[in-house]
């Protein structure tokens, strides 16, 4: 399962072949040459504001969980909101973000990170594990995305969330169906830079790897 199946046979393929559509539609509008890296930005997608804050407004009551809005960083064309689904507050992220003071202890949490294409009115979800542990007078804090939601425990709050999406008018893509390069398009100087091929995924919300890990090292604030 790399989706929202839920265990149903065909799953969710009857709205795939309007996502398919969409997405063949958005990636010939943005990158009419075909080549990774050589976007016509004109043509993308450009809200008045951030759809991030609002979606984890309502996320949070929907899915009684703590939910965080954090920006793309400038390499990257989406937006992110964090669902905290196990673990409690004072969460990883928060500790992270610098919302609130680290602790001296050892973590591990599971989310569900929403990530909304500042590209195109797209959002696609992955479950992300997060540790924290502390060495020294260091926390080492890991974000380890998978390439979907793949837990069953996590799917009636993934029904939820995708509901919440709908209601703000975006579309809702089955991760698993973007970890493929789109047929037909030139990776450019995709593979000297990360490795491999781009994805669908690189070319609509980021250019990393969508399963790579990231690390960040934070010190303790002196006293």
């Amino acid at each position: 399962m790399s989706c929202t199946d839920c265990g149903r046979k065909g799953g969710c393929d009857h709205r795939k072949g309007s996502m398919f559509a969409a997405i063949d539609e958005t990636l010939a509008r943005l990158y009419p040459t075909r080549c990774w890296g050589d976007r016509d930005d004109t043509s993308a997608f450009r809200a008045t504001t951030s759809l991030g804050p609002l979606a984890a407004e309502r996320l949070a009551p929907k899915l009684d969980a703590l939910t965080l809005f954090r920006p793309g960083r400038p390499e990257e064309t989406c937006d992110y909101v964090y669902v905290l689904c196990f673990g409690r507050p004072p969460s990883i992220i928060q500790i992270r973000e610098g919302i609130v003071p680290p602790e001296k202890t050892d973590l591990e949490e599971l989310y569900l990170r929403v990530a909304l294409s500042t590209l195109a009115p797209f959002a696609a979800v992955q479950q992300v594990a997060m540790t924290l542990k502390s060495s020294g007078d260091d926390l080492i804090i890991c974000e380890a995305p998978r390439t979907g939601v793949f837990d069953p425990i996590l799917l009636p709050r993934m029904k939820k969330l995708v509901a919440v999406l709908s209601e703000l008018d975006l579309l809702h893509l089955d991760f698993g169906d973007l970890t493929q390069p789109p047929q037909g398009f030139d990776p450019g100087d995709y593979g000297a830079r990360f490795g491999g091929e781009p994805t669908v995924a690189n070319y609509l919300f980021f250019p990393q790897p969508a399963a790579a890990v990231s690390t960040t090292v934070t010190g303790f604030p002196s006293r």
